[in-house]
């Protein structure tokens, strides 16, 4: 699905519209470089200091101007120290690494985001910490986020719309409220089924206020 947004893969069928216009009608090149993307494995690149792998979109969109003082405001963002600009990622934790990699998403100024897992290899407090955090992000800069995940807890306590897709085809698509009330659709019932049980087991393990 995301591939087929920033034309990687194009649809046999339909279209995909980002700002009413079909993205088939703009240069694939240039609808990437207005994405921003960041995904689990963070791909950060190993040969090139912080400060390089935040500002490698701008680079590539010929910007020159600003680098040093923008890099500074993107780190302030994402709540690392101005300092790690010089470091390189062996020396970065996991957590430290992604908040690098939303840095990176966020450099070229995109309205778009896209995350296929971003928080999946990290450790359940830095990956609720950085889902915050991003929502955050996402309501203060006014970005369409779009996130794939396998968590549907985390689905429910960030997204304002969740489309459960299950084997290529959308079997629902509602707030996280509306699916929280049940569907009629059993592989979707089950999957709500799981944080809510979870939820239950935890609080009969916590006992009695």
């Amino acid at each position: 699905m995301l591939k087929t947004i920033n034309r990687l893969v194009e649809p046999d069928e339909g279209s995909v519209r980002l700002d009413g216009r079909d993205v088939r009608s703009l240069e694939a090149p240039a609808l990437r470089r207005s994405i921003g993307y960041v995904f689990q494995d963070i791909g950060l690149f190993p040969h090139m200091s912080v400060a390089d792998n935040v500002w490698i979109v701008p680079r590539l969109l010929g910007d020159r101007d600003g680098r040093e003082g923008r890099v500074a405001e993107l780190l302030d963002l994402v709540a690392l120290p101005r300092d790690f600009a010089g470091r390189y990622p062996a020396s970065l934790s996991g957590g430290q690494a992604q908040r690098v990699g939303v840095a990176r998403a966020l450099a070229a100024g995109p309205k778009l985001v896209l995350m296929d897992e971003p928080f999946g290899a990290l450790d359940p407090v830095t990956r609720d910490a950085l889902g915050r955090s991003w929502r955050g992000l996402h309501d203060r800069l006014g970005l369409t986020t779009i996130m794939v995940t396998h968590d549907l807890a985390e689905a429910l306590l960030l997204a304002d719309r969740i489309v459960v897709l299950i084997a290529g085809r959308i079997r629902a698509d509602a707030a996280p409220a509306v699916l929280l009330r049940g569907s009629d659709d059993p592989e979707v019932a089950a999957l709500v089924e799981v944080p809510r049980r979870q939820a239950a087991r935890l609080a009969g393990l916590a006992g009695p206020a």
